[in-house]
């Protein structure tokens, strides 16, 4: 297992559409394994593998508590097939835009389609704290930021402030 480099806005890469996993292979198998190391290294409870520069639907999460036992889910081709009506209000963060928080708004419960690590067809009914995890994580993969959920004027000033950090961790030529 190894942790790997988060892409960090504004990089190019967040913004690309994740292609399906077609096998359960030894790859895939160390993917996920470095996908938690550096889901729990960041600390972090969910990561999409594009957000390490890997462009596959495939999703990590565990949303145990440090003094909790290890609860981690891997989520493949993941698919929500349906979403409550009742909207719940959650502040999320993401690893790739770190330290910046936003209350957004989204379905309370999802049921999603997804494979587990053996390729095996799952569905999963999830609301609250995990619901959220997964449409985030699933936008993820689809290219779609927390932040696109936010007013022009908000995600413009993300956006401004992680291009300028960006230019200034540039080496000069």
């Amino acid at each position: 297992m190894a942790v790997r480099p988060l892409v960090i806005v504004p990089d190019a890469q967040l913004r690309l559409i994740s292609n399906p996993v077609a096998e359960a292979d030894r790859e895939l198998r160390l993917l996920v394994d470095d996908m938690f190391a550096t889901m729990y290294d960041a600390p972090g409870i969910g990561l999409a593998a594009i957000q390490i520069g890997v462009p596959r639907r495939v999703i990590t999460i565990d949303l145990a508590r440090k003094e909790e036992a290890a609860q981690p889910l891997v989520l493949i081709n993941p698919e929500i097939v349906w979403s409550s009506e009742e909207r719940r209000e959650m502040e999320e963060g993401c690893l790739s835009i770190p330290e910046y928080y936003e209350t957004v708004e989204r379905p309370d419960r999802i049921r999603v389609q997804y494979q587990d690590a053996d390729l095996k067809p799952k569905i999963l009914e999830a609301d609250g704290l995990l619901a959220t995890c997964i449409q985030h994580e699933v936008d993820h993969l689809n290219g779609v930021l927390f932040i696109d959920y936010l007013s022009k004027l908000k995600r413009d000033r993300v956006l401004r402030k992680f291009a300028k950090q960006a230019k200034l961790k540039e080496p000069e030529a």
